[in-house]
């Protein structure tokens, strides 16, 4: 049995809204998506494994909706995620006096890196989708892509600023998804806005309780 068999049910229209079917990728991804932000949100390490299922559900779906570098994304985003996963559960690494990896301020020098990063990534990502793929929105697809590898980066490390950086990529995620006539999934970013809003929040209520702590207890 081929791959393409195996994958095909997940492919077929579960409904339809907006006149336009709705597959069982979609759903799926609709609802691990929702599941895995709201962990994050909670700092539970379930996150992580939930956002890989993710990030399968939403490959297929992207391939097939011609949004290449967010399907590419996505396998980034699995190899991030198992980096996040042990980050999270050993507090950063070998030598750290917590083994619980706690939320932080994101420092001058990342932000130079992250921004530099972000745009020679951006640049390059709709140089190669304007010329290499028949991608219709290249710039928007490109820019979506750099800013959710800066976000991931910063959730990876719990800096309190990649929730501003996960707004902003779902402020044009929605309208993309939207005129991808991806709608539920468009729906889906609207939600995620709303969690990334109770996470910041969350993630710096943590940081302000932390940081009044008393430097052995903070420790």
């Amino acid at each position: 049995m081929s791959l393409g068999h195996v994958l095909d049910p997940l492919q077929q229209p579960l409904f339809t809204l907006l006149d336009t079917p709705v597959s069982w990728t979609e759903v799926l991804g609709f609802g691990s998506g929702a599941l895995c932000v709201w962990l994050v949100a909670r700092q539970h390490i379930a996150n992580w494994p939930i956002g890989m299922a993710n990030n399968v559900f939403f490959v297929l779906l992207f391939s097939q909706s011609g949004l290449y570098a967010d399907a590419g994304l996505q396998i980034v985003f699995i190899a991030l995620a198992a980096y996040g996963w042990w980050t999270w559960t050993h507090g950063g690494g070998p030598g750290s006096v917590t083994r619980t990896l706690p939320v932080r301020r994101t420092s001058r020098t990342e932000w130079t890196w992250l921004v530099a990063a972000g745009a020679v990534g951006t640049l390059a990502l709709t140089l190669l989708l304007d010329r290499a793929t028949d991608s219709t929105v290249p710039f928007w697809d490109a820019l979506t892509t750099a800013l959710s590898l800066m976000a991931t980066y910063g959730q990876c490390r719990k800096r309190l600023e990649s929730w501003w950086l996960w707004i902003a990529a779902d402020v044009v995620y929605v309208p993309l998804y939207a005129y991808k006539e991806l709608y539920l999934t468009s729906v889906l970013y609207v939600g995620f806005m709303t969690l990334c809003v109770l996470g910041l929040r969350d993630w710096r209520r943590d940081l302000t309780a932390r940081r009044a702590l008393p430097v052995e207890a903070a420790a």
